[in-house]
C-alpha cells in the first residue's frame, strides 16, 4: 500500500511505501532570506513531513541538496550542521543547480525509514 501526504494536482508532498518516506523537494517559504535562514526553513518543513510519517531526521536514509549556486555551499552547511542528529548524518549528495524560481537558494529532497 502506497500512503501520499499533501496532495495536490502535481505532486504529492510525500509517499509511504514499505517503511520508508519519500519526500518531495523541500524549498523555502521565504525567499527573501539568506542562504542560512532559506536552508532553516527547508529543514523545519522536512521535519514537519517526517512527523507526519512518525519518523524523524535520524532516521534519513538519502539527503539530495540542491543549490542555486555553489558558494552558499558553507552558508548551507552552517545550517545544517546545526540540525543533523551527530551519530545519524546520512548519505548526501549536494550540487548546483538552476532551481524553479530564480528567488530559492536551496532545495533538499529526502528518504527516511519509519
Amino acid at each position: 500500500m502506497i500512503q501520499r501526504f499533501e496532495i495536490g494536482p502535481r505532486l504529492s508532498e510525500m509517499a509511504i511505501h514499505n517503511g520508508v518516506a519519500y519526500l518531495a523537494g523541500q524549498v523555502p517559504e521565504d525567499p527573501t532570506k539568506d542562504i542560512v535562514g532559506q536552508t532553516r526553513e527547508v529543514l523545519e518543513a522536512i521535519d514537519a513531513l517526517l512527523a507526519q510519517a512518525g519518523t524523524d531526521k535520524s532516521k534519513i536514509l538519502r539527503a539530495e541538496i540542491f543549490l542555486a549556486d555553489i558558494a552558499d555551499f558553507q552558508g548551507m552547511n552552517h545550517a545544517w550542521d546545526e540540525w543533523v542528529v551527530p551519530g545519524h548524518t546520512p548519505p548526501r549528495a549536494t550540487v548546483q543547480a538552476r532551481l524553479a524560481r530564480p528567488e530559492w537558494k536551496v532545495e533538499i529532497v529526502v528518504t527516511a525509514a519509519i
